[in-house]
């Protein structure tokens, strides 16, 4: 198996290359170095990143630091070498191009410009924006300083726009809180119907207000009357490798992706159905040992399916975060 194989060499790359990491796979896993499955392949759990700094560089090879925006205060810091950083986007180039063609589209940014001008937070909304933007034409933000709407901005931008394909990117809850909420819009009757939504992160605060993905996906429907709407699943630990949303609803893994549910109780692999912890591999992360991570978010698979969209992988289906784990939070703090 060939992400088996790339997963392994990982491994073994990072314990050679990073201290702190060998020293905890060969504490917890009695430092094997060949695994016959994917079950076998030692994880770190995402906490690790907000307590520890991980990297297998040396300083000066460091090209960016990226950092989640976890409510706390404690943020997990990603350190990218440019072989790393270029890894990434061509990942996430493979994701989008599958999906939405090798086009580039006039991009609406739900956000305000600030969020990508502050070089010394650089967050999971930064990244996620300056990622995706690579696929637009031009790109306009919606949100002004204040997150508010900014009506001349997108009377601009649909003008320019009219009769084409754009897409919309944002974070989850800063659409639903900044843009979807915002009486002014349905008076200002625009129309996206020309358009296609990305969105992800942030369901924490949505899950708290009791707005479930279906109410999400039928508001946008209703006040932009968009109907392309597709969710992606991701963390900042394996930016690039998202999985994004097919137009059935189903999230599969990217090519050199995989994931495996694990139990609560004792971190047993679990079968189809049975609900548990995430863990998530990815073949492109080797600056620093994020290749296998424990995440904190709770989820099950479907078996192998032959999905609508064409993907004979398994379903991955998102259920929510682990009770009293910190929110690590792509997305959820609007500083």
């Amino acid at each position: 198996m060939k992400l088996l194989n790339e997963l392994s060499q990982l491994t073994n790359h990072h314990k050679k290359n990073c201290k702190l990491y060998k020293w905890y796979i060969d504490t917890i896993f009695t430092g094997k170095k060949k695994f016959k499955s994917l079950e076998e392949i030692p994880w770190i759990p995402v906490r690790a990143f907000k307590n520890h700094e991980l990297k297998s560089v040396e300083n000066h090879e460091v090209f960016k630091v990226m950092q989640s925006s976890g409510t706390s205060g404690i943020k997990s810091k990603i350190f990218l070498d440019k072989e790393n950083a270029r890894a990434q986007q061509i990942k996430l180039i493979e994701v989008f191009t599958k999906r939405f063609g090798k086009s580039r589209f006039p991009m609406l940014v739900i956000d305000s410009e600030k969020t990508i001008k502050d070089s010394a937070n650089f967050s999971a909304r930064t990244a996620a924006i300056n990622g995706f933007g690579i696929f637009s034409k031009f790109k306009t933000f919606a949100l002004d300083d204040k997150m508010k709407i900014d009506e001349e901005k997108l009377i601009d931008f649909l003008k320019k726009v009219s009769g084409t394909t754009f897409f919309i990117f944002g974070f989850t809850s800063v659409i639903w809180k900044f843009f979807l909420k915002n009486s002014k819009l349905k008076k200002l009757n625009f129309d996206f119907s020309k358009s296609f939504l990305i969105h992800g992160g942030g369901w924490k605060k949505l899950e708290n207000e009791k707005v479930s993905k279906g109410e999400f996906k039928k508001k946008i429907k209703e006040v932009l009357g968009c109907k392309k709407i597709h969710n992606y699943y991701g963390m900042i630990e394996q930016t690039g490798s998202i999985y994004l949303e097919c137009e059935n609803g189903n999230l599969h893994a990217p090519d050199g992706s995989d994931f495996i549910i694990r139990s609560l109780e004792n971190f047993a692999p679990l079968k189809a159905n049975q609900e548990g912890l995430i863990q998530l591999f990815s073949n492109i992360q080797t600056s620093y040992p994020g290749h296998s991570i424990l995440s904190e978010d709770i989820g099950k698979f479907l078996p192998l399916s032959h999905c609508k969209c064409g993907s004979k992988k398994k379903v991955l289906k998102i259920l929510g975060r682990v009770k009293k784990a910190e929110v690590r939070g792509c997305s959820d703090a609007i500083n």
